[in-house]
C-alpha cells in the first residue's frame, strides 16, 4: 500500500502527455501576397517600413486626448476587457480539472439502536449507542486524464481566452478610427456650416440688391426670384448643418464615454490631424497580425482541441476516489496510536453503447473545426479587401483634392467677375446666380475631398493592423 500514492502520480504524470487531439497547422492565406497594382492604387516601395502607434499617427493634441479619453471611458472597450476576466477564470476552472482536489474533511456518527437489532440476542431489552469519529484527507471522482481529455478541454479555454483577449484589442482599433472618424466628420461638418453662413450673408446682400434694382426697373421679377432660391437654400444648409454639428458632438460623446470638452473640438477642416502618409511596402502578410484575424484563429484551434475531449470519449475513463486520516469511536482517541484509516476506491468506466452520441460529437466538433477554419479564411479575405478598397481611393485621392481645389479657385474667381458685370450692368443675374451655386458647390465639394483625405488614412491605418501602441 505504500506505493499507492507513487503509483497515482505516476499514472497522473503518463496522462499529461497523452492528446489525441489533431495537429494543428495554419491553413495556407487565401489572397494574393501582394496588393492589387494598376491606375487606381499607389506605387509600391521597395522596402517595407513598420507601422508606428496611434499616438504617433495621429499628429493633432486633441485628437490624442479626445482618443485617449474614449480608450479609458469607452463602454464597448469596457464589455471587450470584461470578456477576457471571464475568459481568463473559465480557463483558470478548466485547468484545475487536471489537479486532483484535496479536501480536509472531519465528522461524527451518532445513533441509538435496540441491543436486538445490534447484534444481543432475540428479546433483549435495552439499547445501545454508537459513536464514531474521524477526520482525514481526501480525494473525490479524481479523472485520471488517460486519454487528453481534460487536457484537450484546458487548451481550448486557453484559446478562447486568447480569442476575447484579440477581440478587445480589435476592439480598441475599432474604437481608435471610429472617434477619429467622428471628430473629422464634426469639423468637417462645422466646415460646411461656416460655407453655408458665408453663402446665406452673401446670397442676403445679392437679394437686397436685386429687389432695389427691381424697385428701380432696372430688374425683372425673375431676378428676384433667383436670388431667393439660392439665399433660401444656403438658410435650410445652415439649420441643417447646425443639427448636423450637435449630433456630431453627441455621437462623439457617446464613442468617448463622457461629454468631450470644446477646446478639444475641431473648428473645421484640420490641415494636418493626420501623419502626412503610411509606411510603404507593407506586404499582405501583414493581415495576419491583425487582431480580428488573430482572435479567429485562436478560435480555430480551440475548436481544433475540441477534436482530442470528442476522441477521447471513445475511450475508458478511471477515477480515483480516496480517504486518508484517523477514526474512532471516542472522540478522546481519535488521535491515539491504531486509530489510523483509508479508503481507496478506483472506478473504471468503459463506454460500450451511447446510441451513437460519441460519433455525433466527434462529428459535431469536427464540422465546428471546419466552420472555424472558414471563418479564418474569410476574416483574412475581408481584411485583404478593406486594405484594398482604401488603397484604390489612396492611389487617387491626391489628384481628386488637387483637380478639387483648382476648381475652387476657379469658381470663386468667375463669381467675382459675375457679380461686377452685374453691378456694371453688362450682364444678367443668372450669369451671378449660376457662378453662386457653382462656388458654393465647389467649397463644399472641397470640404468633402479633404475629408476622405484624411478618413481614407485613418481606413487603410486601421486596416493594416494599426492603431496599438
Amino acid at each position: 500500500m505504500s506505493r499507492l500514492p507513487a503509483c497515482c502520480l505516476a499514472a497522473a504524470v503518463l496522462a499529461g502527455c497523452v492528446s489525441l487531439a489533431p495537429h494543428y497547422q495554419r491553413p495556407a492565406q487565401p489572397t494574393p501576397a501582394t496588393w492589387p497594382t494598376g491606375a487606381a492604387y499607389p506605387p509600391a516601395a521597395a522596402e517595407a517600413a513598420p507601422m508606428v502607434g496611434w499616438r504617433a499617427f495621429f499628429t493633432d493634441p486633441r485628437l490624442n486626448a479626445v482618443i485617449g479619453q474614449a480608450l479609458a471611458n469607452n463602454r464597448d472597450l469596457r464589455v471587450a476587457v470584461a470578456n477576457i476576466a471571464i475568459a481568463r477564470a473559465q480557463y483558470q476552472i478548466q485547468r484545475s480539472q487536471l489537479l486532483p482536489t484535496l479536501n480536509a474533511q472531519a465528522g461524527a456518527t451518532l445513533g441509538r439502536q435496540p441491543l436486538g437489532v445490534a447484534g444481543g440476542s432475540a428479546g433483549s431489552s435495552g439499547h445501545v449507542n454508537e459513536h464514531q469519529f474521524n477526520a482525514g484527507l481526501g480525494v473525490s471522482a479524481y479523472e485520471l486524464d488517460l486519454f487528453g481529455r481534460q487536457r484537450s478541454l484546458s487548451n481550448a479555454a486557453f484559446e478562447q481566452y486568447l480569442a476575447s483577449d484579440q477581440a478587445r484589442r480589435a476592439a480598441q482599433i475599432t474604437l481608435v478610427a471610429q472617434v477619429a472618424s467622428a471628430w473629422l466628420s464634426l469639423g468637417a461638418d462645422r466646415a460646411l456650416l461656416t460655407i453655408a453662413e458665408d453663402t446665406a450673408a452673401s446670397t442676403d446682400k445679392s437679394l437686397g440688391l436685386t429687389q432695389a434694382r427691381f424697385s428701380g426697373g432696372i430688374a425683372s421679377q425673375l431676378d428676384v426670384s433667383q436670388a431667393t432660391t439660392l439665399d433660401e437654400q444656403a438658410r435650410f444648409d445652415v439649420a441643417r448643418l447646425t443639427t448636423q454639428a450637435a449630433q456630431d458632438i453627441n455621437a462623439l460623446d457617446l464613442l468617448v464615454g463622457a461629454p468631450v470638452a470644446d477646446a478639444l473640438l475641431p473648428a473645421g477642416v484640420e490641415d494636418h490631424p493626420v501623419i502626412a502618409d503610411l509606411p510603404a511596402g507593407v506586404s499582405s502578410a501583414v493581415l495576419l497580425q491583425r487582431p480580428d484575424v488573430l482572435q479567429a484563429e485562436d478560435q480555430l484551434k480551440a475548436d481544433n482541441a475540441d477534436i482530442g475531449a470528442a476522441r477521447a470519449a471513445f475511450f475508458p475513463t478511471l477515477s480515483l476516489t480516496g480517504s486518508g486520516g484517523v477514526a474512532s469511536t471516542a472522540l478522546s482517541m481519535l488521535f491515539s496510536g491504531g486509530s489510523g484509516a483509508w479508503l481507496f476506491t478506483p472506478l473504471i468506466s468503459v463506454p460500450i453503447f451511447d446510441a451513437g452520441r460519441n460519433r455525433a460529437g466527434l462529428a459535431s466538433a469536427r464540422a465546428t473545426r471546419d466552420l472555424g477554419q472558414a471563418q479564418y479564411e474569410k476574416a483574412i479575405q475581408t481584411a485583404f479587401r478593406e486594405v484594398a478598397d482604401a488603397l484604390a481611393q489612396r492611389g487617387t485621392i491626391g489628384d481628386q483634392l488637387a483637380a478639387q481645389r483648382g476648381l475652387t479657385r476657379a469658381a470663386d474667381i468667375a463669381l467675382q467677375l459675375a457679380d461686377a458685370r452685374y453691378r456694371d450692368g453688362v450682364a444678367g443675374y443668372l450669369d451671378v446666380l449660376i457662378a453662386q451655386r457653382t462656388d458654393y458647390a465647389a467649397r463644399q465639394t472641397l470640404v468633402a475631398a479633404e475629408l476622405a483625405q484624411s478618413t481614407n488614412l485613418v481606413t487603410l491605418y486601421t486596416a493594416l493592423g494599426g492603431g496599438l501602441d
